[in-house]
């Protein structure tokens, strides 16, 4: 019979080289504390969210800031589960919700976030197929996870951040690899999970979202070792779930509030598109799908829009009387609440802010709930109904009035350029044998990584390996970091760049 002690252990030790008795001590708080100390997480204070601060001239979030929320609504989420009786049962048998572990998770979850936001996330995925031939591209939550377990480097050893195995689970949103793990391959679920359908453009290119590189696959089934029989191999853990539907709410809140200090998101803007639903829903549900795309200007059609994805995509909870009544509740927070005072920089309007915020968070924590059969696009954790669709629409605002701007679009158009110019200038330098020597000396110690890594016999393998260091190496650059290194790769600069961390 199993021990108390073993359940425990197994999320412990899944492939983690931790000492035994590190089982009298708390190991999850000690791996949160590896995170914060990775260099890793600090350089993330750098690393646009959404909105660069340079570019706006006010505080706002980055990527250091967002995981901190996450973090703190993550642990909020698992500390009222984990107290509730309802749920007690079903989260041991599911494997567990400890609030050490998802918050762990949650400060770790954008380690290897790209400068630019999720624009140089998508630019080193393209970069990484078609120039450089890696099958496994890019992708921001493998990359991550290729961080906590690789190349974070102490001393000689490439060990990670030497973190559990409850904690590298739970970091997994995507517990699968781009195209072939598990088997079959949830891309080829119907309904397949979330992330997992490859993108539009590329078919064949295996899903858009996956948590590890096949490099890290061996690490990858370690750490969900101790999990197997409770959840299917292509379900998050609790833990991970929690995590994930935080990460929601952060997002749906947060970049709301970033958008209203710049003074992107306009009442009347925001009014019209929402009031116009409202009153002409009946005769915009009436139209077809094609009419419907070429009235993309007409107020209330791009909310529509929304309203027919969410029954493609989310039948298993969308759900119209919840959509116009969170139409109806976004409205009255946000259109006759936030956006009715304009920001300016006051106590009494960052108390605004913080006030609103503070309803949402409470509103959506306290909504979420445990099932032990989710739909196969949900987690264990998910939101009640109506604050689901409520995320959906907070999410729409920011995405409909912010980042389809044309002028955040020219900014981002220069930035993709910025990066594909500065892989390109990193891979002749590669190429340079006279250079060798004169590498920088992490870009030197990522290609004898990434060499290691493959398999003797592997097709180019010297130039996978190349090109796989040249991701590893520019995903961990700041915004700032990415921009000074191409100014002087390109002679535009007079500085002598010596970034320590980088060089």
């Amino acid at each position: 019979m199993e021990s108390a002690a073993e359940p425990r252990a197994r999320r412990l030790f899944g492939g983690s080289a931790r000492a035994l008795g590190d089982l009298t001590a708390n190991p999850f708080r000690a791996d949160r504390d590896r995170i914060v100390g990775s260099p890793f997480f600090a350089r993330l204070g750098g690393v646009t969210q959404v909105i660069s601060p340079v570019g706006s001239g006010l505080l706002v979030h980055n990527r250091l800031t967002h995981s901190l929320k996450v973090a703190q609504v993550a642990r909020a989420v698992a500390e009222r589960l984990s107290a509730d009786e309802r749920w007690r049962d079903l989260l041991d048998k599911l494997g567990g919700c400890d609030p050490d572990v998802v918050e762990a998770a949650a400060l770790a979850h954008d380690l290897g976030h790209p400068p630019f936001g999720h624009l140089g996330e998508r630019v080193l995925d393209r970069l990484a197929r078609q120039r450089l031939g890696l099958s496994d591209g890019f992708e921001g939550n493998a990359q991550s996870y290729r961080i906590v377990t690789s190349t974070e480097i102490r001393g000689a050893a490439t060990t990670g951040l030497d973190l559990t195995a409850a904690v590298r689970a739970a970091m997994l949103k995507y517990p699968w690899t781009r195209l072939d793990h598990p088997d079959p391959h949830p891309r080829t679920m119907d309904p397949p999970p979330r992330g997992a359908t490859p993108p539009p453009d590329d078919p064949e290119s295996g899903s858009s979202k996956f948590g590890a590189y096949r490099t890290e696959l061996d690490d990858l089934r370690q750490a969900r070792a101790p999990f197997a029989g409770r959840i299917p191999d292509w379900q998050q853990t609790v833990e991970a779930s929690v995590m994930d539907t935080a990460d929601d709410i952060a997002y749906a809140i947060h970049d709301v509030e970033d958008f209203y200090r710049v003074g992107v998101l306009q009442q009347g803007s925001v009014s019209a598109e929402l009031m116009a639903w409202q009153r002409e829903s009946g005769q915009l549900r009436a139209i077809t799908d094609a009419a419907l795309a070429t009235a993309a200007r007409r107020p209330g059609a791009a909310i529509e829009r929304l309203r027919r994805q969410l029954h493609r995509k989310d039948a298993w909870i969308a759900d119209d009387d919840a959509f116009a009544a969170a139409v109806e509740h976004v409205r009255e927070e946000l259109v006759d609440g936030l956006l009715a005072m304009p920001f300016d920089g006051s106590i009494e309007a960052e108390q605004y802010v913080a006030r609103f915020s503070a309803r949402w968070s409470t509103r959506f924590v306290e909504a979420i709930t445990v099932t032990e059969q989710p739909s196969v696009r949900s987690g264990h954790v998910l939101l009640g109904c109506a604050q689901w669709h409520e995320v959906q629409v907070l999410k729409f605002v920011h995405h409909w009035f912010v980042l389809a701007r044309p002028d955040l679009a020219l900014h981002q158009r220069g930035q993709a350029r910025l990066l594909g110019t500065l892989v390109e200038a990193l891979w002749e330098w590669l190429l340079d044998p006279e250079e060798e020597s004169r590498l920088p000396r992490r870009l030197h110690d990522l290609v004898e990584l990434a060499e290691a890594e493959l398999h003797p016999r592997t097709p180019d393998r010297i130039g996978r390996a190349r090109g796989r260091a040249i991701v590893d190496f520019v995903a961990q650059l700041t915004d700032g970091q990415a921009v000074a290194m191409l100014d002087a790769l390109s002679g535009r600069s007079g500085a002598l760049w010596t970034d320590a961390f980088v060089l």
